[in-house]
């Protein structure tokens, strides 16, 4: 069963909450779970539950909804990006993203892309706070041409990709930008509800609010597909 756009995204009008879908999800889960690869059960299951959070936090606390729709994300396609991300993970990042689109038979990854959210979308392209050379450069590991050459290419890589609609390096570039602030939250990097930046995390935060549980259905929707161990089993 997939889901049509106005169900994996609980928006409708930017910006305006439409309805809860955790509860949907879950409830889908449990009356399919029996029919479902233990993997994927337990992927879904941890998933959803850092969803449920995420949900209640969205309205009041758009930091703390952000760090819990990664978790669920992260719960979902269950690769360690902690460690070697920008390097080796990254592909394994984009691997996952291409499987996703591949199986996304109801193109609705493809509808959040070029119908809900181009417009912040290409806001958040443009903005060097989510950008890592950008602060790679304030720390002084590269220097402001290099950085600033860096996000011109990035820039003209997205616009690119966005003319010839490529939904998949679209998303790819995108989470390369949620990723970026997902490391200034987790490592201290922000103060919470800070005023600095506050667009740009109501931005990510909604995006994330529409990518997480479309992954999740579409992950739902082919049991059969291969997923991988999580990096976490249950040990008894």
């Amino acid at each position: 069963m997939a889901i049509p756009i106005g169900y994996g995204c609980p928006y409708s009008e930017y910006g305006t909450v439409k309805m809860e879908i955790y509860s949907d999800l879950k409830a889908r889960h449990r009356a399919e779970r029996a029919n479902y690869p233990h993997n994927l059960t337990l992927r879904v299951h941890r998933s959803l539950s850092w969803l449920n959070n995420a949900e209640q936090q969205r309205n009041n606390d758009s930091d703390s909804a952000f760090i819990f729709y990664w978790i669920a994300f992260n719960a979902a396609y269950g690769f360690d990006v902690d460690s070697e991300y920008r390097h080796g993970e990254k592909q394994s990042f984009r691997d996952f993203l291409t499987k996703i689109v591949a199986l996304d038979s109801e193109q609705q990854l493809e509808k959040l892309v070029w119908q809900k959210f181009s417009g912040p979308i290409r806001v958040l392209l443009d903005n060097q706070y989510v950008f890592q050379p950008f602060w790679d450069f304030h720390n002084q590991r590269i220097d402001e041409t290099e950085w600033t050459e860096k996000f011109k290419t990035a820039k003209a890589a997205a616009h690119t990709a966005m003319t010839n609609r490529s939904t998949e390096k679209v998303l790819a570039i995108v989470c390369d930008r949620l990723y970026t602030l997902r490391n200034q939250l987790i490592h201290g990097g922000a103060t919470w509800q800070s005023a600095a930046n506050r667009d740009a995390m109501r931005d990510c935060t909604e995006v994330m609010a529409c990518l997480v549980p479309t992954v999740i259905g579409i992950m739902m929707d082919h049991p059969n597909t291969l997923w991988g161990a999580p990096i976490y089993p249950i040990v008894d």
